[in-house]
């Protein structure tokens, strides 16, 4: 399915390589400390491969929008010092990419020595994709080969990404592959049932993928505020939930090519049926159900009195916060049918802290959907899972490493699957 040549198809034994590295790692408010893990660990199979050959590297990235200039806050250090550990292998930071400080330590390197040079962002010439940078790159560092590994920079264009590769034998490392490669045959030949749980804010910034899932997937689920203009084309009130105007056209043509679809194939398309909702957002705020449609869940609340108009209707002051528990049932049986399950975005807001346990007040659905892809209920689907919300989510319960594959890169998953072509996967060399 990659059809880019990466480490595996060149001779890199005894070569000095640039390697451009998933570096974008949180630090703490004072920028001293690495505070996540996650994207650092996609490095380690590329550059233990690179050491295995005997490999000198010299490691390039990003980290934060410095606008341009050196900010302290988001200096390189503290990430080289926590990949230095996570690796078991020294590396040496450099205060700067480019200049005679750079020049003068890559001159040195020898085989499997390893090199951190200072934030690429602190220029402008990275996010301006100016060949000249990129040239003082090169010509400070004198690499045979270079490496892109960052899947999660790979659809933006920036000197790392695609100007350097006009100047180097350009390949693919180990994480950026199985990247790739993992999403396009899930999308290409996924294993069927094949369901798609999309959640998030904006529409808009998501309608080429739904468009795409509703076209190949069997099952697609809608939640967070992506679903509040679907509700809105079906003319059910929101209240004071997050919404786009803009949206309500979007929203109302890709329901109708869900009717088309149904009327084609079996395909079930789900928006919420009830949702739980908040005058404001907090972990004291009082919380509400409301029964959007069947109102099954009202009848049982309240009887044997009569069900009041509230139970079924949105408050003006009120938001919609999370899916409530119908909804989140029937995304969960949807989980029990499909044998490959693409998530990205969460369902709730899930940043609210709870009072009481791990689980905040607005994160119930998505804890529910979490326990189906488990195989909580019985039947465990291989699942892929994308968007920084998300992917921070599980890792705060730990749960990295329980599902099929968790993509480093949200922005990059997004426009793979929406069927784009990544600029810095295209800029390196082809297979032959």
């Amino acid at each position: 399915m990659f059809t880019k040549q990466t480490i595996r198809n060149i001779n890199i034994s005894g070569k000095r390589v640039l390697l451009r590295a998933e570096l974008d790692a949180p630090l703490n408010t004072i920028g001293t400390q690495v505070t996540s893990d996650f994207r650092l660990l996609s490095n380690i199979p590329t550059l233990k491969a690179l050491l295995q050959a005997d490999c000198s590297i010299i490691i390039i990235g990003k980290l934060g929008r410095p606008g341009g200039k050196p900010d302290p806050t988001m200096s390189l250090k503290p990430v080289a010092e926590r990949l230095q550990k996570l690796l078991n292998h020294h590396i040496t930071f450099i205060d700067d990419c480019i200049g005679e400080k750079v020049k003068k330590t890559a001159a040195d390197l020898q085989p499997r020595q390893i090199i951190m040079l200072e934030n690429l962002r602190f220029y402008p010439g990275e996010d301006d994709n100016d060949p000249d940078f990129a040239k003082h790159i090169v010509e400070a560092t004198k690499p045979d080969i270079f490496v892109q590994d960052c899947f999660a920079s790979a659809h933006h264009i920036g000197a790392s990404i695609d100007a350097i590769t006009h100047l180097l034998p350009s390949v693919a490392g180990l994480s950026l592959e199985k990247e790739v490669d993992t999403i396009m045959t899930a999308m290409q030949e996924p294993k069927r049932p094949l369901m798609a749980i999309i959640g998030g804010a904006k529409v808009a910034d998501k309608i080429r993928i739904i468009e795409r899932f509703i076209e190949i997937a069997d099952i697609v689920a809608i939640g967070g505020a992506l679903a509040n203009p679907f509700l809105m084309a079906e003319h059910i009130p929101i209240g004071a939930s997050v919404y786009d105007s803009s949206e309500h056209q979007i929203a109302r043509s890709l329901l109708k090519k869900t009717h088309a679809e149904v009327q084609k194939r079996p395909f079930v398309f789900v928006v919420p049926r009830d949702v739980i909702v908040a005058e404001w957002i907090g972990k004291t705020a009082p919380t509400r159900l409301v029964d959007l449609s069947s109102n099954m869940t009202a009848d049982v609340m309240y009887y044997p009195k009569r069900v009041p108009t509230k139970a079924g209707r949105v408050g003006k002051r009120e938001r919609i916060l999370d899916i409530g528990p119908f909804s989140a049932a029937f995304i969960a049986g949807g989980v029990q049918l499909a044998k490959t399950v693409i998530w990205n975005g969460t369902l709730g807001v899930t940043e609210t802290p709870s009072l009481d346990g791990p689980v905040g007040p607005t994160a119930h659905g998505t804890e529910i959907v979490i326990e189906a892809l488990l195989g909580d209920f019985g039947h465990k689907p291989y699942v892929i899972i994308g968007g920084g919300d998300t992917v921070g989510y599980i890792e705060s319960r730990n749960l990295i490493d329980a599902f099929g594959h968790v993509s480093t890169g949200g922005g990059a998953s997004l426009e793979l699957m929406a069927g784009n072509t990544l600029p810095g996967v295209a800029a390196l060399m082809d297979k032959k």
